[in-house]
């Protein structure tokens, strides 16, 4: 396989974008995620900050409506210039990771596709956003909740499929059972299975 694209969805706190930061680094290929924001900013000439405000949110239904397929919510177009970008870079035949952005939907017909989905332990999750954030454990439950309840909001408005159900994904994994670092030494392995397919 020439090119390959690695989709990293994640539950918040299970590592999945640190996983998704290291394979990257193990391929030598490019990650977009927070990047995209910026490429997005550059196109239109808003601000990193203006777009950051609207991303992976859903549209407000009162203040949208969209006429011949067009959309009037800045939240919407945000998503879809974010859907746009990655299938450009898709069609480019670059090879590339991506972290959430519906991408094991959006860039599904792309035969290249690699779709992982990290989750874990709820008491590992917390003690992880405990440590990273400097939290306590009551603000560190709250933060997980509100986190995946935006990711699960956002991707389940964008997509058919449900965000976090296996059967989106090529390979779901707990990485509380192997910690964070032979989680990815698994996913290398299954990754390079992968590439050499052809």
């Amino acid at each position: 396989m020439s090119q390959y694209i690695i989709s990293v969805g994640r539950e918040f706190g299970s590592g999945g974008r640190v996983i998704a930061e290291e394979l990257a680094k193990r391929f030598n290929i490019p990650i977009y995620d927070r990047h995209l924001i910026t490429a997005i900013a550059n196109k239109t000439g808003l601000t990193p900050e203006e777009i950051e405000k609207y991303n992976e949110k859903p549209k407000n239904h009162l203040l949208s409506r969209r006429v011949n397929g067009f959309s009037n919510s800045i939240e919407d177009n945000i998503a879809e210039m974010q859907f746009s970008f990655l299938r450009e870079k898709a069609l480019s035949g670059e090879s590339f990771v991506v972290v959430g952005r519906c991408s094991e939907t959006k860039l599904r017909d792309f035969k290249c596709l690699i779709s992982l989905f990290i989750l874990g332990d709820r008491e590992k999750k917390i003690r992880r956003v405990m440590e990273v954030y400097d939290l306590p454990e009551d603000k560190a439950k709250a933060f997980i909740d509100k986190k995946d309840r935006k990711r699960k909001r956002y991707h389940n408005y964008h997509c058919e499929g449900h965000w976090g159900d296996s059967r989106l994904y090529d390979l779901s994994i707990n990485s509380s059972r192997l910690g964070i670092s032979r989680t990815i030494d698994l996913l290398e392995e299954y990754v390079k299975a992968r590439i050499s397919e052809e």
